[in-house]
This record gives structure tokens, C-alpha cells and sequence, in this order.
């Protein structure tokens, strides 16, 4: 009986959770399949649903709009570069911290650390002056760095510490038999770590792909801005096509749901790996 009560009390909390959840999603698919006019009608569902607005958004066929397929490539190719990046410098500095014991590894890796307790909205000025002087400004690559730069501490954090939970036999058993440094990060440090690895891939890619403040600041051009800045042209009208930005949002949202799905299975265990010790 106190188990059958103590899940129906959970179940009464999360059922509001969950709705409160979904309730914004389901807004924005609600005016994504109205017309302009019963946008704001308030109806739960619209008297005439239609998929006109998603055609318009395949076929460019509104002004903001024109660069849509342009924009949504440039989102990809940025949270992609920005994703294989930090994964690439993350791993190999967590192998140089944990496994090869590498003389004030550690010490680098918590000093980049402290970068957190500076709000990322404080750093993009400084940002955009570092990229105007190295000339990347309107530049994708401006934007990759960015992303990786804040990315990057967390992700090494995180490897090393699921780094350290690797039991050190195995490297010890590899170096018996002859492996080198390289032989051991290729065949048993990367096999291993895989969840880690996808974990910490997924969240660097996620990250860059929802980025709005430093793709408005680091670039400009229509033909170079990600699809996020382009999404708030939309509210600088003053008759914003509400049903068109909605189905637009919904869209974009659609790519990270399912990388996020597809491999939400290593998310918790390789986010939090190494977190709790015995």
C-alpha cells in the first residue's frame, strides 16, 4: 500500500510536469499549421488546419525566408565542426591528464574550469574584438571557436573524470605487451570511453546548433548567419508572419530531437560518468 501510494503521488506530480512540458510545444505545432488570420483565434484547435506554411518554408517562398536551405546548411556545418572539435581536444587532453599523468594536467583543466564562473554573455565582446583581430569576423570558423572555446572546458572535465574510473591494469597489461602511447589511446582508451565520447559529442553539437548571442555578434551576412539568427529576423517586422516563424522554430527543433533521441541512452551515464565515487 505506502508503495502503491508513493507512486501515485509521483504520478499526480509529473502528469502537471509533463503537460506544463508539452504545452508550449504544442502552441508552436498549432500555429504552424494555422493560416495567418486564425493564428490568434485561441481555438485548441484551428478550424481549418494547413501545411501551406511548411511549403512556403521549403520553397523560400517568403522575404526572410530566401536563404532558408543556406542558413539551416550553415547551422549544421558550425554545430558539426563545433561538435568533431571539442570531442578531438577533449579527448586527447583527458588521456594526457588521467592516463598519461601529464605534469600540471590538472591544474590546466581546473584553471579552464574557472572560465564558468564568468556568464558567457560577458565574454562575447571580448570575443568579437579577438576574432575582428585574427580577421574571422562573418567567418563560420569565428563561430566554431567560439562554441569550442566554451565547450571545451566542461567536455575535458567530464572524460577525465570517466577517465579515472577506467581500471589502470588495462593500461598497464597493454604497455606489457608492447603497446605505445598512441596504440593505447586507439585500442583501449577509445573503445571505452564510447559513451563518454558520444555524450560529450552530442552536448558540444547541441550547444553550437542553439546558439544564438555569438552567431548574431560573429557574423552578419545572410548568406553565413545560422538559421537561430535568422529566426529572429522574423520579430523585427511589424506584422510578424507569427504562423511562418512558428513553423519555421518547429523545423529547426526537429534535428536536435532526434540526434538527442538517437543516442539519449549515453547522454546521463556518459554526462555524469565519474561524477559519484565509491
Amino acid at each position: 500500500m505506502r508503495r502503491f501510494t508513493r507512486e501515485a503521488g509521483l504520478w499526480l506530480l509529473a502528469i502537471p510536469i509533463l503537460l506544463w512540458t508539452l504545452l508550449p510545444i504544442y502552441h508552436i505545432f498549432l500555429f504552424s499549421i494555422s493560416s495567418k488570420d486564425s493564428a490568434f483565434s485561441g481555438a485548441l484547435w484551428p478550424d481549418k488546419p494547413t501545411l501551406r506554411n511548411f511549403g512556403t518554408i521549403v520553397r523560400e517562398e517568403h522575404f526572410y525566408l530566401h536563404h532558408f536551405w543556406v542558413q539551416i546548411w550553415n547551422s549544421l556545418w558550425i554545430a558539426v565542426a563545433a561538435g568533431a572539435l571539442t570531442l578531438a581536444i577533449a579527448t586527447c587532453a583527458a588521456f594526457a591528464i588521467s592516463r598519461l599523468k601529464v605534469r600540471g594536467g590538472r591544474t590546466v583543466m581546473n584553471l579552464a574550469l574557472f572560465t564558468y564562473f564568468i556568464p558567457a554573455a560577458f565574454l562575447a565582446i571580448p570575443m568579437y574584438k579577438a576574432m575582428g583581430a585574427y580577421e574571422l569576423l562573418n567567418s563560420r570558423w569565428s563561430l566554431v571557436l567560439a562554441m569550442v572555446t566554451l565547450a571545451a572546458p566542461y567536455a575535458i572535465w567530464v572524460l577525465k573524470q570517466a577517465s579515472d574510473k577506467l581500471p589502470y591494469e588495462l593500461d598497464e597489461a597493454a604497455r606489457m605487451d608492447g603497446a605505445t602511447p598512441l596504440q593505447l589511446f586507439r585500442l583501449v582508451y577509445l573503445p571505452l570511453m564510447t559513451p563518454s565520447l558520444v555524450a560529450i559529442g552530442t552536448y558540444a553539437l547541441l550547444l553550437a546548433w542553439n546558439e544564438y548571442l555569438y552567431a548574431y555578434l560573429l557574423l552578419s551576412h545572410e548568406q553565413t548567419i545560422t538559421l537561430a539568427v535568422a529566426l529572429g529576423h522574423f520579430i523585427s517586422a511589424d506584422d510578424s508572419p507569427w504562423e511562418l516563424l512558428m513553423a519555421t522554430g518547429l523545423v529547426y527543433a526537429l534535428p536536435p530531437a532526434a540526434i538527442y533521441y538517437a543516442f539519449r541512452r549515453y547522454m546521463v551515464g556518459g554526462l555524469t560518468a565519474g561524477a559519484v565515487k565509491a
